[in-house]
């Protein structure tokens, strides 16, 4: 699993037990994932249809810095689905766990609509996701 952003726990995050509050770890795992769906799609035009069971396995104090791991476990026509898992980067504890999150693709109109990596296996979106960064990185060192 890949990694890709963190945030810093902030007291206004806390819940009365001096936690980080699950409502905001799901909210900074709502926007983290569609970015990462977004940037898997190959659109910003995209919504969140499900999240299935989130297992909060620990928790996190003031202070401390979750990171947000992403990867990609199934591919639809218009849609992508994604496993998550949130650490402390302290420590590398798992925090949460959400095993789907499901985002689809929209139209201009709102409807759904077909995607980047529509009709590929899991393994040629790797691949492609693995050449689109090569020349993402061949173009920032000239």
């Amino acid at each position: 699993m890949k990694y890709y952003s963190r945030h810093c726990v902030k007291p206004g995050d806390l819940n009365p037990a001096q936690r980080l509050f699950g409502g905001q770890l799901l909210a900074w795992i709502d926007e983290e994932a569609a970015i990462f769906a977004g940037c898997q799609m190959g659109t910003p035009m995209l919504v969140t249809k499900l999240m299935s069971e989130i297992d909060f396995v620990s928790s996190a104090c003031c202070g401390d810095v979750v990171e947000f791991g992403f990867e990609v476990v199934g591919i639809g026509q218009t849609s992508l689905t994604v496993h998550c898992e949130v650490r402390s980067k302290q420590t590398q504890q798992l925090i949460v766990q959400v095993e789907q999150i499901v985002f689809v693709a929209l139209d201009a109109n709102g409807k759904p609509t077909p995607h980047a990596k529509a009709g590929m296996t899991l393994e040629q979106a790797r691949t492609a996701t693995l050449r689109e960064r090569e020349v993402r990185e061949r173009r920032l060192t000239g």
